[in-house]
């Protein structure tokens, strides 16, 4: 039981913050860091060529090395884009990469759908662990996943109904001003899903 209950804490802790999670770098994400790094390094360059600015030619090469650092945490794509000269690194394919990758870059899991899934894992590992204590510690998760979507599902409602009743908001909020912190914040969190 202490063991299922350690696991429903950390699972708890793990979705607070959800919006922390994120999709690893798909190949558009790892096109676009590439030709940043190119564009940084290119414009570092040129720069120096050109006998731009201190300021200008320090600027731009403090960029080409923050940029190496994204590509190596993000990867190289697959097939590298072309990115040997500037007109290629200006042409329209390189700003359809970056569009592309910029549509995509503020993807999130869903947290529902994150916590869901860790709730089914736990009710699963507890199912295998069987005995009373297994059987009680689904019922706990089951119940507890089922008060979650209710919570969910009223938050929504409130939501609805103060965009619908703007003259009633302000009472609406009046009667939910006594709310300790806690429930301020957990509120808060879950509208932002």
């Amino acid at each position: 039981m202490k063991v299922t209950i350690l696991l429903c804490v950390g699972m708890l802790i793990a979705t607070a913050g959800c919006d922390a999670l994120r999709f690893a770098p798909g190949e558009a994400q790892k096109a676009n860091a590439y030709l940043h790094h190119r564009t940084a390094q290119l414009a570092a360059h040129r720069a120096r060529d050109e006998a731009a600015s201190t300021d200008l030619v320090q600027l731009t090469a403090l960029g080409e090395m923050q940029s190496r650092a994204f590509m190596a945490d993000y990867g190289l794509p697959k097939v590298l884009p072309a990115a040997e000269t500037v007109q290629d690194v200006l042409a329209d394919a390189s700003r359809a990469v970056a569009a592309n990758a910029l549509a995509i870059s503020s993807d999130r899991p869903d947290a529902w759908a994150v916590a869901d899934g860790l709730f089914e894992a736990v009710i699963g590992i507890a199912g295998v662990l069987g005995g009373a204590y297994g059987i009680r510690a689904v019922q706990f998760l089951r119940r507890t996943r089922e008060t979650s979507h209710a919570l969910r599902e009223v938050i929504q409602g409130n939501e609805v109904f103060k965009r619908a009743q703007t003259d009633a908001a302000a009472a609406f909020k009046q009667a939910h001003q006594n709310q300790s912190a806690a429930t301020r914040l957990l509120v808060s969190q879950l509208k932002m899903t």
